[in-house]
C-alpha cells in the first residue's frame, strides 16, 4: 500500500545569473531575508501542506546544500511516518551522469518514487520565493481526476515570454502550452508546480527517456506531449506573491519586498501559523545596536553589530556596519563587514565580503552592485 502524495523539489540548477553568489553554492542554498535560505520557502510549504515524504533532487554545487538539507530536521520532516532524501545523480547499469533535464531528473529516481508507490507526485522548483499551501490544488486535481495539474499565475506581458504559457478555457482546462514563447498569445505563465497522477507520470518519464531528440525537460517536452496525446490537464491559478529570483536584480528586490515598506503579500511578521516559514537556527548571539546607530525600515537578524547607519536594508546574521558608515537599500548576507566611514549604496553583499573604510559602493545607484570580494 503506498501513500497519497510524494513531492520532488528540482534544486540542482546552476543560478549563473546569480555570479559570485552562485560561484560555489547551489542556488537554492542561497541567502534570503537575513535569516533564510530559498530553498527553505518550498520545502516549508510541503511541510505546512501535510506532505511528508520529500525528494530533493541536488546537481550543481551541492555539497553546501545537501548538508543544509540533511535529514529534513529544520521542517519537520525527519519524523516516524516522514522522509526528506536528497537525490544525487548516482552511477546506474547504463553509468553515471549529470541529470539531462527536469524530466530526467525525475525519471532517475523513478526507483525512489516505485518504493513510496504513490497516488500523485508533487514537483516543485528549489528556488522561487512563495508561502502557500498545496491542499486546494490537490483537492482541485483528485475532483477533475487530471492526469497533470498545473499551478499559474498572470504575468505582465512583458515578461511573458519567459516562461511556460498557457491558454485555458472557461473551465480552466489546458488548451495549449508554448515553452518561453517570442510572441505569446496568453500572460499565463506556468510556475514550474505540476501535481501528476503517478502512474500516468511514470509512463511519460520512461517513454520520454528513449526519445533520443528529447531535451528531457517537463515545459519543452513533457507537458506538449500530454496535451497532444489528449490527456487531461487543467490549471490551477495561483494568489499571493511568488518570485523566480534568478538575477541579482529580482533577488534584490524580493529581499526588500520583505521590508514592512515593501510588498505586503510578503510580509513574514503578520504570515498566517499555516504558512510559517522554517529554517535553521544559527545560535548567534543576540544583535547590538551603537550608541550613535541609525536604523531606518531595515529587517535585522540575530548576531548583526550595527554602529553606524542603515536605511531599508535586510542585514544578516554576523554582520558588522561600522560607526560612520552609511548603507542603503541593501541586502548584507552573513557575516558581510562594512568598514568605517564606508558608503554603500543598492547594492548586495555576499557572504563573508568586505566593504574597506572610506571605501564607496555605488554612489550612483543605477543598477544593483554586487559585493563578492573578502578581506
Amino acid at each position: 500500500m503506498g501513500i497519497r502524495i510524494a513531492a520532488m523539489v528540482l534544486a540542482g540548477g546552476k543560478g549563473t545569473r546569480l555570479k559570485s553568489l552562485t560561484r560555489k553554492t547551489a542556488k537554492p542554498a542561497v541567502s534570503y531575508g537575513a535569516k533564510y535560505r530559498i530553498i527553505d520557502f518550498p520545502l516549508s510549504n510541503c511541510a505546512n501542506s501535510g506532505i511528508n515524504h520529500v525528494g530533493v533532487l541536488t546537481q550543481y554545487e551541492s555539497s553546501e546544500l545537501n548538508t543544509y538539507i540533511g535529514n529534513g530536521k529544520n521542517w519537520g520532516l525527519n519524523g516516524v511516518n516522514s522522509l526528506t532524501s536528497v537525490l544525487t545523480p548516482h552511477q546506474t547499469e547504463e553509468g553515471s551522469s549529470w541529470y539531462r533535464g527536469t524530466a530526467d531528473a525525475i525519471y532517475e529516481n523513478l526507483d525512489w518514487l516505485d518504493r513510496l508507490n504513490p497516488e500523485h507526485v508533487l514537483i516543485l522548483s528549489g528556488d522561487h520565493i512563495y508561502c502557500t499551501t498545496f491542499d486546494e490544488m490537490l483537492a482541485r486535481h483528485i475532483a477533475a481526476k487530471a492526469d497533470c495539474t498545473i499551478s499559474v499565475i498572470e504575468v505582465p506581458w512583458e515578461e511573458a515570454s519567459r516562461f511556460g504559457i498557457l491558454e485555458t478555457d472557461e473551465k480552466g482546462n489546458i488548451t495549449a502550452f508554448k515553452e518561453k514563447p517570442k510572441n505569446p498569445t496568453s500572460n499565463l505563465a506556468s510556475m514550474g508546480i505540476y501535481i501528476f497522477d503517478y502512474k500516468t507520470l511514470r509512463a511519460e518519464l520512461i517513454a520520454d527517456a528513449k526519445k533520443e531528440n528529447s531535451q528531457h525537460d517537463f515545459g519543452g517536452d513533457i507537458i506538449p506531449t500530454m496535451l497532444s496525446e489528449g490527456k487531461r490537464m487543467i490549471s490551477y491559478t495561483f494568489k499571493g506573491y511568488w518570485k523566480d529570483v534568478g538575477t541579482i536584480a529580482s533577488l534584490h528586490q524580493a529581499n526588500m519586498d520583505l521590508l514592512l515598506s515593501g510588498d505586503p503579500e510578503i510580509n513574514l511578521f503578520t504570515v498566517q501559523a499555516s504558512h510559517r516559514i522554517y529554517t535553521e537556527d544559527t545560535h548567534a548571539v543576540p544583535q547590538y545596536v551603537g550608541p550613535k546607530a541609525k536604523i531606518r525600515d531595515c529587517l535585522i537578524n540575530q548576531g548583526a553589530t550595527i554602529l553606524g547607519e542603515v536605511d531599508h536594508c535586510v542585514i544578516s546574521d554576523g554582520v558588522v556596519v561600522q560607526e560612520g558608515a552609511v548603507v542603503r537599500n541593501s541586502v548584507l548576507m552573513a557575516d558581510a563587514y562594512i568598514g568605517k566611514n564606508a558608503r554603500v549604496n543598492s547594492a548586495m553583499c555576499g557572504p563573508s565580503s568586505f566593504v574597506g573604510e572610506n571605501e564607496i559602493i555605488n554612489e550612483e545607484g543605477k543598477d544593483i552592485a554586487l559585493v563578492s570580494k573578502t578581506k
